[in-house]
């Protein structure tokens, strides 16, 4: 499995409170963005694989609902989140 729970404690010790926090807005939205890129690599591969493609539009939609919560509460860590992150250009 690409993501274990080791992975998953690695994420949310980095952006989130602590490894325990897995709450936390910003550690969500780092394991979504994490699995995004996962699941695009696969889409590359795999073009008619139409199960992914609804699970990453799904996920996309999930992580852009907790972004624009983010931004509504404290447009501070948004900006944070949106610059660690590498998510807009």
């Amino acid at each position: 499995m690409y993501l274990t729970t080791d992975t998953k404690k690695d994420f949310f010790k980095t952006y989130g409170k602590s490894e325990f926090d897995t709450g936390s807005a910003e550690g969500q939205i780092a394991l979504f963005t994490f699995r995004i890129k996962h699941l695009t690599e696969h889409m590359k591969e795999n073009k008619k694989d139409l199960a992914t493609e609804r699970s990453l539009v799904r996920l996309v939609g999930k992580r852009r609902k907790l972004l624009d919560y983010l931004k509504r509460k404290d447009i501070e860590r948004y900006r944070a989140v949106i610059k660690t992150l590498g998510i807009r250009k």
